[in-house]
């Protein structure tokens, strides 16, 4: 197994462009979707995830297992527009480390959609499936129900700890607020399928881990945390613990 982290840093002005010609642009402005979008322009099936786009300055970050070469393969063949729009001309990569040792205190950073699968299929946030549904029209008696902060912290412990790969120390929501992300639902009758935006959690968390199994570990990173890891959610930062 091989890794590979990759940086660029996408024009500002191009990329809203971009995402505003192909109507890829969040009513709030999340450029996920598009940047999704862009990235499978730009590098085709490897395009990378998971990926965490930080600002203008510092960039885009992302995951790859495919070599640094073949991806500046790829980004040559995109047009001047997506290649421009995606700053393929700024991309840098570097090995990553696969091999982990069982103990290893790192620190991470790590922006997630904490959601949950409904028994119907449905996409739900956390913490509002934790607190349980309206009851006879009032909600929950607020005194016993737990925060928000608790609920997503449990998500995430159980996100880390599921696969024996690591153990939190603490994690700390360090962000959070509701965004409307495009996402694009299956193939109807009309064929192609119209963009929704759809609202949900946007929770930034920072902490600390111990990993308890390395290659465990390894496999986490490369596949990021929870869903929408292909739309900027998911990507584990990582350096050494103070």
């Amino acid at each position: 197994m091989s890794l590979h982290l990759i940086q660029c840093r996408p024009d500002p002005l191009a990329l809203a462009a971009w995402a505003a010609r192909h109507g890829l642009l969040s009513p709030d402005g999340d450029y996920g979707y598009a940047l999704h979008a862009l990235l499978s322009a730009v590098f085709g099936a490897s395009a990378p995830k998971p990926f965490r786009y930080l600002d203008a300055r510092q960039g885009l970050l992302a995951y790859s297992d495919s070599d640094p070469v073949e991806l500046r393969e790829h980004a040559a063949l995109a047009t001047p527009e997506a290649a421009r729009a995606l700053g393929a001309d700024t991309l840098d990569a570097r090995a990553f480390p696969t091999a982990w040792r069982s103990g290893q205190h790192l620190a991470f950073e790590v922006r997630v959609r904490p959601v949950v699968r409904t028994n119907d299929g449905r996409e739900r946030d956390a913490f509002l499936h934790a607190i349980g549904p309206v009851v006879e029209g009032a909600e929950a008696d607020p005194k016993n129900a737990p925060s928000r902060s608790t609920v997503y912290s449990a998500w995430l412990h159980r996100q880390v700890t599921g696969d024996g790969a690591a153990d939190l120390f603490h994690a700390e929501l360090a962000g959070f607020c509701l965004t409307r992300v495009l996402r694009r639902p299956p193939n109807g009758a009309e064929g192609r399928r119209k963009a929704l935006a759809i609202s949900g959690p946007d929770a930034l968390f920072k902490g600390e881990l111990r990993i308890e199994n390395g290659e465990a570990f390894a496999r986490l990173v490369a596949r990021g945390i929870g869903r929408h890891r292909a739309f900027g959610f998911g990507m584990l930062l990582l350096r050494p613990a103070c």
